[in-house]
């Protein structure tokens, strides 16, 4: 590739090889010794003690509401090849996949899924969001690569929040458990300049964690608990609060009391207790009597008043004054009566109940699902099988994806068009009707059916609709050079050790 106020790290390290599928060995440096090669943006997305309310956050019914990240990551009208082309930068080298276990899927006549391409989910301005992404090679069997802007938020310069992998997704379910997020690396040029050519990013991973349900402790467990929890007060019997109150030496949160005042409106032309002023509707204020001292209940026509609201509060209100239009204004009028009632007072029960979500540590993720190879300086035309999780409709409406279910395209690469929205000059693009969703999953070259692993050369950054017709018909992925192959070679070598799940 060449480079725009880009820069360039050729071979590194002397680990690559020419030609052929021969796989690179990873180096053994020590990751606090290793040195960062000078493109990479790294950051930490959750520390160790966070990482497991993280995961704990991630209910089913969280992740199926979950939105495709749709925002950097599509466009549609006639679209003009791009004047540069992408270029190898040096020797072609590969790093070898890794299978799930050593499983194989057999012979088929269909196209066998890979396990280790699934759905990262995260958040943004608190809203829970998701793209594509696959479980790749590395020393500590503990690397995801996505898309770059899936990690990345280039308008607040900020990474994403509570970002997790979940290998073979499907209709919330996390078969081989979720992986937390705890490093992120990116390419510099797509942090500082917003370059889509650099639209890639390399994330490690903590052990899996499988959520294995819930259980009841005691308070000073709770306070102590780092993971997801919550409490609720159930009502006991003075007996069981009398017990425990003796053996604390008092209330606390495992018994305390609460009076609780009840009034009984009397009964028509009754008096008793005291007077009480009430709002009630128009409709029971019509039905109520004058006032009189020998009722209950009855109107309290000095009580009533009219107010002229704006609008939006007119609109917004759900009380029991009447509304109504008077004039071109916005009137609501509040109607008050007077009733006899008797109070009477009760003493209730109560004790706190606390609950933590309990986790059972689901190893590695590539011990798990195996990690797909790497190659890099590869012919711009390769053919590639892309997997993802596409969802959003074409852009004439007609929705063919559910965004719930992994999708695969195959195609020979050519130059993608230029898109200057994304500065992206240099990508490859292929013929898919993929719709966004499937943003990060992986372009995949020598894709075995049998083993279910190929080697990832790229990763889906943008969904096209080239001639402008409403139909998305091109996906793009950056071109994997010397300065991926950098980025991934400081990624993969990255300990990240695994959750504490008691």
């Amino acid at each position: 590739m060449n480079t725009r106020a880009k820069r360039l790290i050729l071979p590194l390290g002397g680990a690559l090889i020419a030609t052929g599928m021969i796989g690179a060995t990873l180096t053994t440096t020590a990751a606090s010794a290793q040195a960062k090669p000078s493109p990479v943006k790294s950051g930490s997305l959750a520390n160790g003690t966070d990482a497991k309310a993280i995961a704990g956050s991630w209910t089913a019914g969280k992740l199926k509401s979950a939105k495709s990240y749709l925002e950097d990551s599509s466009l549609s009208g006639k679209m003009k090849a791009s004047t540069r082309k992408a270029s190898a930068d040096g020797k072609a080298g590969s790093i070898a996949p890794q299978g799930a276990g050593g499983k194989t899927a057999g012979s088929s006549k269909n196209i066998n899924l890979p396990t280790n391409v699934g759905k990262v989910f995260f958040q943004v301005d608190g809203k829970p969001y998701w793209c594509s992404g696959t479980s790749i090679q590395s020393k500590y069997h503990n690397l995801v690569a996505t898309a770059g802007h899936c990690v990345y938020d280039t308008d607040k310069n900020k990474y994403v929040d509570n970002f997790v992998f979940i290998p073979g997704y499907y209709q919330g379910k996390a078969p081989w458990g979720i992986y937390v997020g705890a490093k992120v690396n990116l390419h510099d040029d797509f942090t500082v300049y917003e370059d889509y050519d650099y639209d890639y990013a390399f994330v490690n991973v903590y052990n899996g964690v499988k959520q294995t349900g819930e259980k009841i402790v005691d308070k000073t467990t709770y306070d102590a608990y780092k993971g997801p929890k919550w409490a609720n007060d159930e009502e006991i019997s003075k007996e069981e609060y009398q017990k425990k109150y003796d053996e604390k030496g008092g209330e606390t949160a495992d018994a305390w009391s609460k009076s609780t005042g009840t009034e009984i409106v009397m009964p028509w032309g009754t008096k008793g207790g005291k007077k009480v002023l009430k709002e009630v509707s128009k409709e029971d204020y019509d039905k109520a009597p004058a006032w009189n001292a020998k009722v209950n209940y009855s109107k309290a026509p000095s009580k009533t008043s009219t107010e002229i609201v704006d609008e939006v509060t007119y609109n917004k209100y759900t009380g029991p004054g009447y509304k109504k239009i008077v004039d071109s204004a916005y009137t609501i009028t509040h109607y008050f009566v007077k009733y006899w009632v008797q109070e009477s007072t009760a003493v209730k029960y109560y004790k706190t109940v606390f609950h933590i979500r309990t986790f059972q540590d689901a190893g590695r993720l590539g011990d798990n699902v195996g990690g797909q190879g790497f190659t890099w300086n590869r012919s711009t035309k390769s053919k590639y099988f892309s997997f993802g999780y596409p969802t959003s409709a074409h852009l004439d409406g007609d929705k063919v994806y559910t965004g719930e279910t992994m999708k695969w395209c195959y195609g020979q690469a050519g130059a993608a068009p230029a898109v200057a929205k994304y500065k992206a000059e240099e990508q490859l693009a292929i013929k898919c009707a993929f719709t966004p969703g499937a943003t990060g999953g992986p372009w995949l070259i020598q894709y075995s059916n049998a083993k279910r692993t190929g080697y990832v050369n790229g990763v889906v950054s943008l969904t096209l609709d080239t001639d402008g017709n409403k139909r998305y018909d091109r996906i793009t992925t950056p071109y994997f050079n010397s300065d991926t192959y950098g980025i991934y070679k400081y990624a993969a070598n990255l300990w990240t050790g695994k959750l504490t799940t008691s």
